[in-house]
């Protein structure tokens, strides 16, 4: 008998099974409502192009007048990118969820837009103050991300099938 058929269902559980709470709907979240949500949590994971490969970090972020802030490191890859833009910035991708790991219900939201360094001194000393990187290390550097173009799914409890009549 190999490893894997040794496992029990919780294997399956991992890697995609349904879950307890059987089959899912998928709704398109509206703007103001994906945004909203993206506020409530603190982790996202920016996306952005790196040596002309994808490259994804986990960050924590505040929501501010519309725009998501990050602090980096000075050095940092999406620092460097940023740095190397245009006055535009640098078109970058940014990903929130707060999905239950059990159930698989919650919702996504994904935000594409232009991201450039915080260069006012005021802005900057401000999210120094109220933004507080999880790891150690100085992160004395902040972006602001312009969210062009908003998406977001909710995923619920799919209803189930209306009973048919013979």
């Amino acid at each position: 008998m190999n490893d894997t058929s040794s496992r029990s269902g919780a294997g399956a559980h991992r890697t995609g099974g349904s879950g307890a709470a059987g089959p899912r709907h998928s709704t398109p979240l509206r703007r103001a409502e994906a945004l909203r949500l993206l506020g409530s949590v603190s982790l996202g994971r920016i996306v952005f192009t790196q040596d002309a490969l994808p490259a994804i970090r986990p960050v924590n972020h505040l929501l501010n007048q519309g725009e998501i802030i990050i602090r980096t490191q000075e050095g940092a890859a999406i620092a460097t990118v940023t740095e190397q833009a245009d006055t535009e910035g640098v078109v970058v991708a940014y990903e929130a969820d707060d999905i239950d790991p059990v159930t698989h219900l919650g919702w996504s939201v994904v935000v594409t837009g232009y991201c450039r360094p915080v260069t006012d001194p005021q802005d900057l000393a401000h999210y120094r103050e109220v933004l507080h990187p999880w790891t150690d290390g100085q992160r004395e550097q902040a972006l602001r991300i312009r969210p062009d173009l908003v998406t977001g799914i909710r995923l619920t409890a799919a209803l189930p099938a209306p009973a048919t009549r013979d």
